[in-house]
């Protein structure tokens, strides 16, 4: 203990496996002298460093050489290993050491306390800092007695390696456990701080809640060589990476050192022990704790008095505070167990959108830590990949012969992907051998800045080097990338930014000669029509992922460095990346370029390489993740204009490029298409170079694989064309997606273009070239439409008219196939042309046959046309209305002449008010009346015939109406039932030779009994002949069921309940008897009409008494009601 009696309570049971080393004490003889560990300081500030002289600011102050040198041994050297090599070790030194040896970074306490860093790595300025850095790269620490800056680490070591995850434990509401742990230290929850050699305790308070009372936790922290070794925490935490509790404790030893009690181990205060202090010490330390420690006391001081026991064997004893040994690895603490039983509770939950999103977020630790160069990120990776291995479905999916599901594939691709520059190096084989890094040519480029082509060059060594004196380096570009990767995810940034100016040097040149073979073949190709790919593997949507690799290991040198981003906020709000121009290194002969110039220019070399489209769903939907991916870190990109003026050079090399380029001016049927690709383009160069963004984008549209290669490409004939999908192979499952994409492009240049009627037709001519989709076609018309017409603003009659074509060919494609869209997309064409004009609405009237079917022209495009609202909408003047009218009523006549069933009707309405056209019209309905047309058109219009006063034709109607008719027996809910019964009140009405004309027609047609009585019975309530038709009278008096014309529907009626009687007996159940018993009393009412009725139905009854007299409980129920 320390000097004066001071006694510290113990505050926390040792770490559940602490690093502990057997400590000796040496002889007496060897004994070095110690100063009073109270002159040294229980502080930070205590041994060698002394006082600030007043005034004096603190980041000019020099660091000793004892904080130099303790520093160094701090990080570098086991503290075994030191009590090894010097025999004397003064105490200010031990100080020093043991202060120094905790972390001093508080991204490395971050990076543990959160599942994902946010936005990725930035490295530090130019040729990239060393992204895993070591803290011994620091800046000069706080001189002796002053806090050490937060933070103070090197700026490249985890810049951007901030939290954007927080750990499975932490609820929503509470935030990360690293901005957790800031709020508790800031709110002064840290206490009773203590360390103890390699040993840190405190007790950490977490505060009241409404439903939670507050807690006090206490935590205990091992520490060797800058690295926390172990946690323990009150608070039982069972996740990967560190509670609330230790970031607080960790950031109060970071940042205010100097109010930290700072002791040395624990064997070095018992040393300076005499006999008698010991005793009392362990006592007392019994006495305190004697209901947990007693029975491990007595039975050490059991061994410990037995001269044959195994602790009296070993020299020296154990101290927890003593710091690791020479042998223990010296690593940062990770929870293995806790790692593997993440991983599989995530894959037990099936990948879905929580669990998959899990494990990115711990396959993106693994790469930070790798980039670190922390040596737990192999481990982790390891740990998953076990887990991965392990699980159950694999076996599963193999027994059942299927795949794995996306979800799944995914992650396994990302496991891949960290595993690859492991696999790489060493697995990875090209055309059978092994790659190596000893090529000394290889060598070069990575370890210098300044390496380039020797002034007399051999004959081996001129494809080394492009004709500036660069270095190329010469290999399969997926491979040269992985290795860039390896290089860059192991923390060798500088070495990777080397590469890759290297790859991208070769890919120019590659690029510069394939231009100029193309320029000898050119008039052949563009003669033919097509080319092959030369790029049999395409970079964007590789495993290996090429192009990404070079961008952000290129962007990363360029990124701003912000460390306000470790106080993230609990919202967890993404900032999108700040990045600068960065020259390239001063050796290179381009080292006006900037290696945010190089990232742009390589990103569209790969975007922009014609690719032939991969085999299979997952490798096909890959290529189209991955090009989203680039094309988002590239909008990341503020375009300056040394940015612009590489934009607009690659894009002219695109243009111009043969088979290497996507955007050549032929390519492979089978090639990817570039419409994602060019929109990015299109959008950021247009505020530049607006002839230059159009004519991209124009040629980016076409999508080769849908189109006929044996079409001349002629637009001038839109109404023959179809929705083109024709055999191929590859089976191109992402084609919907593709020709989403491509419907994009064109509305962005559609919108762009508004008001520009040269470049909208060139834009629409494109569009009805390329498009081959039906309802994306509409859906460019509706967005063209929603922009020329704005609510706030006027319409803009040129896209106005682009929307309409669009339309009509619309119309066109859909015109002979079904869509269920078909309704909604003429209704919209209407609507379309009644904005344009009424010259549109003319248009698409007269050319009707073209467009619509009959039914469409006039129940929707005719009648919309000459409908009060088109005309109000309009202001439409008398010749212009009657221009209209007479165009609906030819319109109007011609569907009727084609598809008089369906049309008919809608002709009349059209024609009623031209008395010639309503004539025809009518008598197209007459004639169409023997041939197709069923009963229920003929009534509906026969009654529209009587609403518009014409009851005669109504008649002669709905006498056609019924030969059409046939009603069983048993169709007493028929919906024609309304039909007759109208047409019979109809009869009625124009009197008793119209009647008598009918009933013969509904004796016939109608069959069931009620329907007949329900007509005789309403034609004996009134006298015929009241429609009061000029020139006839009626007679007043009520017809009579004996005479003609009703004797004979009396006969039919009689006839058919007798038919149906018998028809329902066969098959009836008893439940049915009452309503039987009903039906009878209804047939009663029927049969007393005439004189004679009575003797009919009693004789009728007899025979059903007669012929079913085994129904006798039936037969009961009818002697009880009718005798």
């Amino acid at each position: 203990m320390a000097e004066g009696g001071e006694r510290e309570e113990l505050l926390s049971p040792p770490p559940v496996s602490p690093a502990k080393r057997l400590c000796s004490w040496p002889s007496p003889r060897a004994h070095h002298p110690r100063g009073s560990p109270g002159t040294a300081g229980g502080g930070a500030g205590g041994g060698g460093g002394g006082g600030l002289p007043p005034g004096a600011r603190p980041h000019l102050q020099p660091e000793s050489l004892l904080d130099c040198a303790a520093k160094t041994v701090a990080e570098k050297w086991a503290y075994e290993r030191v009590e090894e090599r010097f025999e004397r070790i003064p105490e200010p030194v031990q100080r020093r050491i043991v202060y120094w040896s905790f972390p001093r970074n508080e991204r490395e306490i971050c990076m543990y306390s959160s599942f994902q860093h946010r936005g990725g790595p930035g490295a530090g300025a130019a040729g990239g800092g060393a992204a895993g850095a070591s803290p011994a790269e620091e800046g000069p620490p706080p001189p002796p007695g002053a806090a050490a800056p937060a933070g103070s680490a090197p700026g490249a070591a985890a810049a951007g390696a901030s939290p954007g995850l927080g750990s499975a434990a932490g609820a929503a509401g509470e935030g990360l456990p690293f901005r957790r742990g800031i709020r508790l230290l800031d709110s002064g929850s840290v206490e009773n701080v203590l360390q103890v050699g390699f040993h840190l305790s405190g007790t950490v308070t977490e505060p009241a809640t409404t439903s939670e009372p507050a807690m006090t936790y206490k935590v205990a922290i091992s520490f060797d060589r800058c690295k926390i070794t172990s946690v323990t925490c009150g608070c039982g935490n069972k996740d990967i990476f560190y509670c609330a509790h230790v970031v607080a404790l960790s950031l109060y030893r970071i940042r205010k050192p100097d109010q930290v009690k700072l002791r040395l181990p624990i064997s070095e205060t018992l040393f300076q022990m005499n006999r008698d202090q010991l005793q009392k010490f362990i006592q007392y330390l019994i006495t305190a704790h004697h209901t947990e420690v007693l029975p491990t006391a007595q039975k050490l001081a059991d061994e410990i008095l037995s001269s044959n026991s195994e602790i009296n064997q070993v020299n020296g004893a154990p101290d927890p505070t003593a710091g690791a040994s020479i042998d223990d690895e010296n690593c940062w603490h990770l929870d293995e167990e806790q790692v593997k039983e993440q991983v599989k509770l995530f894959l037990s939950q099936g990948c879905y959108y929580g669990s998959g999103k899990q494990l990115n977020s711990m396959f993106a630790k693994v790469r930070e830590m790798l980039r670190m160069r922390d040596s737990n990120g192999a481990r982790m990776l390891t740990l998953i990949t076990e887990q991965f291995m392990a699980d159950p479905r694999l076996t599963l999916w193999r027994q059942q012969g299927t795949s794995m599901t996306d979800k799944c594939r995914q992650l396994w691709d990302e496991l891949d992907s960290l595993s690859r520059p492991r696999r790489t190096v060493f697995t990875r084989a090209i055309e059978g051998r092994e790659l190596h890094w000893q090529d000394s040519h290889l060598q070069r480029i990575i370890s210098s800045d300044i390496y380039i082509a020797p002034a007399c060059q051999q004959e081996s060594e001129r494809l080394l080097f492009n004709s500036q004196g660069q270095p190329l380096w010469l290999e399969h570009v997926p491979t040269a990338c992985a290795r860039v990767d390896a290089l860059h995810s192991h923390g060798y940034p500088k070495e990777a930014l080397r590469l890759t100016v290297a790859i991208i040097n070769t890919l120019r040149l590659q690029q510069q000669r394939q231009l100029e073979i193309y320029k000898h073949q050119k008039k052949e190709l563009l003669q033919r029509g097509t080319t092959a790919i030369t790029n049999l593997e395409g970079w964007v949507g590789h495993p290996l992922d090429p192009i990404g690799c070079l961008f952000l290991t290129l962007t990363e040198a360029c990124r701003l460095n912000d460390d306000s981003c470790l106080e993230v906020s609990d919202m967890n709000e993404s900032r999108p990346p700040v990045y600068q121009h960065v020259p390239m290194a001063a050796g290179c002969p381009n080292s006006s370029e900037s290696y945010l110039s190089l990232a742009l220019e390589v990103a569209l070399m790969g975007l922009g390489q014609q690719r032939v489209m991969p085999e299979g769903l997952y490798a096909q939907d890959k290529v189209c993740r991955n090009e989203e991916q680039l094309l988002s870190r590239l909008q990341e990109l503020q375009l300056d204009d040394e940015l612009v003026q590489t934009l607009q050079k690659q894009c002219l090399l695109l243009l111009e490029g043969g088979p290497f380029s996507g955007l050549g001016e032929v390519i492979h049927r089978e090639s990817v298409p570039m419409h994602t690709f060019a929109k990015y383009l299109f959008s950021a160069l247009l505020p530049h170079d607006p002839d230059l963004s159009y004519k991209l984008a124009l040629r980016a549209m076409r999508l080769p694989v849908l189109e006929n290669s044996t079409s001349t490409g002629d637009t001038s004939h839109p109404q023959h064309m179809v929705s083109v999908v024709p055999s191929r192979y590859p089976r191109w499952f992402t084609l919907g997606h593709l020709e989403s994409q491509q419907c994009e492009l064109a509305s962005t240049m559609l919108t762009a273009a508004k008001g520009d009627t040269l470049r909208l037709r060139t834009i629409l001519e494109a569009i009805q070239k390329h498009i081959h989709s039906s309802s994306l076609i509409f859906k460019l018309a509706q967005d063209a439409f929603k922009i020329a017409t704005p609510t706030d603003s006027s319409t803009d009659s040129t896209l106005l008219n682009v929307a309409l074509e669009l339309g009509l060919q619309v119309m066109r494609m859909t015109l002979s196939t079904l869509n269920w869209r078909r309704r909604e997309m003429v209704r919209w064409l209407v609507t379309c042309a009644t904005e344009v004009g009424v010259r549109a609405l003319v248009s698409i009237l007269q050319s009707w046959y073209t467009l619509f079917t009959p039914t469409e022209a006039t129940s929707i495009v005719a009648a919309t046309a000459v409908s009060h609202t088109t005309i109000l909408r309009l202001s439409l003047d008398y010749p212009q209305r009657e221009e209209l009218a007479s165009c609906a009523r030819t319109l109007a006549l011609q569907c009727a002449m084609k598809d008089p069933q369906s049309c008919a009707l809608s002709a009349l309405t059209l024609c009623e008010k031209d008395h010639i056209a309503f004539e025809a019209a009518y008598q197209i309905a007459i004639d169409a009346a023997a041939g197709g047309m069923t009963h229920s058109q003929l009534f509906t219009i026969a009654r529209y015939m009587e609403l518009r006063g014409y009851p005669l034709r109504a008649f002669k109607l709905a006498s056609l109406a019924m030969s059409h008719l046939n009603l069983a027996y048993n169709q007493d809910t028929h919906p024609a039932i309304n039909d007759v019964l109208w047409a019979c009140a109809l009869s009625h009405s124009l009197g008793k030779n119209e009647l008598a004309a009918l009933i013969p027609l509904v004796v016939k047609s109608v069959h069931c009994a009620t329907v007949l009585s329900d007509i005789l019975r309403r034609c004996t309530v009134t006298a015929p002949g009241l429609a009061g038709i000029p020139g006839r009278r009626s007679s007043g008096k009520l017809m009579s069921t004996d005479k003609a014309p009703l004797r004979q529907l009396l006969d039919a009626t009689i006839n058919a309940y007798i038919n149906t009687t018998h028809s329902r007996l066969t098959h009836i159940s008893p439940r049915h008897y009452g309503e039987f018993i009903e039906f009878l009393s209804k047939a009663r009412e029927t049969f007393l009409l005439p004189q004679d009725g009575h003797l009919q139905f009693a004789q009728f009854i007899d025979n059903l008494k007669q012929i079913y007299k085994g129904k006798k409980k039936l037969m009961l129920l009818v002697r009880e009601r009718f005798g």
